[in-house]
């Protein structure tokens, strides 16, 4: 059992189900916005969803088992703790309980065509693990669309049916801030991806991949890291300079939790060159992004 729960990432999984609980409940509820899904139908959403991010997980570790062997073997699991066979049927039926429990949300909702926000995250987690992985920065940018298209999901379940004329103007307010913090979950985890595959870099040049780090060298991806790292510092400044400076306790949270550890990263990633450097800064923001995005049940004290 706790094979197949480090298979599907349970810590992971429990993170989404966390964010996309703040998103209703400490975003959309204390502004009181109207809203589609009751607690069951919203509970079947990030189930789906679940369901989908699992399975992205289960079909990385088949299609990296060579690399996973050269980068990290004592972790490995396909073929060590669980077959390859039962890999893949778990899989598919993790595809087939979230593709199908999105289809009945959005006929649930009216929105039929909604569906394909989760045929289209499967069939992107299976090319990016069987096709794109293999290409230079095409697969960090489509898992990270994946990771950014969380809380415009939310948005697009729970808020969208539910605007009238009346409201319009409120729930686009509120759906914008979802869009910031897709922006932001979707820089930070293409921060992350890159980074890591600075830390597999010999693992995944054995299998043959052709990330950033083989073709570019670590030290020149250590200054496309930099570079991209400063678009979500200069999204912070703006922020805390245009919406939270009135807010002493926003402001220090921002500041300690947020753009402390990404200059900290900043700093080391210009001249980090080990494993266990890269495996320190994709921790450093991994705990960015998840500041960051409970963040989002924190403003309700902040905006009201």
């Amino acid at each position: 059992m706790l094979s197949f729960l480090k298979l599907i990432r349970a810590g992971n999984l429990v993170f989404i189900a966390l964010t996309m609980y703040l998103i209703k409940y400490g975003l959309f509820e204390p502004f009181g916005v109207a809203v589609t899904l009751n607690l069951l139908g919203f509970s079947l959403l990030v189930l789906a969803v679940e369901c989908i991010a699992a399975s992205g997980y289960v079909i990385n570790d088949i299609f990296d088992i060579k690399a996973d062997l050269k980068n990290k073997p004592e972790r490995t699991i396909i073929n060590s703790k669980i077959s390859e066979k039962t890999a893949y049927r778990l899989f598919f039926i993790l595809n087939i309980v979230g593709v199908g429990l999105g289809f009945y949300l959005s006929n649930m909702i009216g929105r039929p065509g909604f569906s394909a926000f989760f045929i289209f995250g499967s069939a992107i987690l299976y090319l990016y693990n069987s096709q794109f992985q293999q290409t230079i920065l095409v697969g960090n940018i489509l898992v990270s669309i994946i990771v950014g298209l969380i809380p415009v999901g939310v948005g697009l379940y729970d808020l969208l049916p539910a605007i009238t004329d009346q409201n319009q103007q409120t729930q686009s307010v509120i759906f914008s801030i979802l869009i910031d913090y897709s922006v932001f979950a979707f820089l930070i985890n293409l921060l992350r991806e890159i980074v890591k595959d600075q830390e597999d870099i010999d693992g995944d040049y054995n299998a043959g991949y052709k990330t950033l780090p083989i073709v570019l060298g670590k030290k020149r991806t250590n200054r496309v890291l930099f570079a991209i790292g400063l678009i979500p510092l200069g999204f912070l400044i703006f922020y805390i300079y245009k919406y939270l400076f009135d807010n002493i306790q926003a402001v220090i949270y921002t500041l300690l939790l947020l753009v402390g550890p990404l200059l900290f990263f900043l700093i080391n990633i210009w001249t980090a060159e080990k494993k266990s450097e890269y495996s320190r800064l994709s921790l450093v923001l991994k705990a960015i992004l998840f500041f960051g995005l409970i963040s989002i049940g924190l403003l309700q004290f902040i905006l009201i």
